[in-house]
């Protein structure tokens, strides 16, 4: 995959990109760069994750390539406390497949979102993994398991083909504090 790749993945998840998003999980940044590229200076990324020499890499790239964008880099574990503002958006790509338990992560995100905020899934469209992903989620799946945990509206908004695991695909929901269970 590429860059416009990335950006066909998270594209159709809100009307317009702005605002405070997260990327969970962002890793060396191809979905950061991906988010930067469609916030187009409208708004700020929080960049998370644990591994501090995947997000160096990750402040090296934006650098390179959206030296304009406002990012702020947090080596943290997404599925603690993050402690930040009420979000506009949330990015997962492929980090929630990490998780065997995912209800106290999904928790935790319709919790940084406002009310009507977007969370954009990419996963793999499988419900069995590998050691690689161990815990995919297919996108039947996470339509059924979204609606649990408050998110609503969730579409399916892109298909990439992989050669691991058939494809990947991404989703987009939005977030309705009023019906999380």
């Amino acid at each position: 995959m590429n860059h416009a790749d990335h950006v066909a993945l998270l594209r159709n998840g809100a009307p317009t990109f702005e605002g405070i998003w997260a990327d969970l999980g962002a890793g060396s940044g191809a979905f950061t760069l991906a988010l930067a590229d469609l916030l187009d200076g409208r708004g700020q990324i929080v960049a998370v994750d644990k591994d501090r020499s995947a997000l160096a890499e990750n402040q090296r790239q934006m650098s390179a390539h959206f030296p304009k964008a406002h990012v702020e880099y947090r080596a943290a574990d997404f599925t603690r406390d993050l402690d930040l503002p009420p979000l506009d958006g949330v990015v997962m790509a492929n980090s929630l497949h990490f998780h065997r338990h995912k209800a106290p992560i999904l928790d935790r995100v319709r919790a940084m979102l406002k009310l009507g905020g977007r969370f954009i899934l990419v996963e793999y469209n499988v419900d069995h993994g590998n050691m690689w992903v161990p815990h995919p989620l297919s996108f039947e799946t996470w339509k059924a398991l979204s609606e649990q945990y408050g998110f609503t509206e969730t579409r399916l908004l892109h298909v990439y083909p992989s050669r691991f695991l058939h494809e990947i695909y991404s989703a987009g929901s939005i977030t309705d504090n009023s019906r999380a269970g």
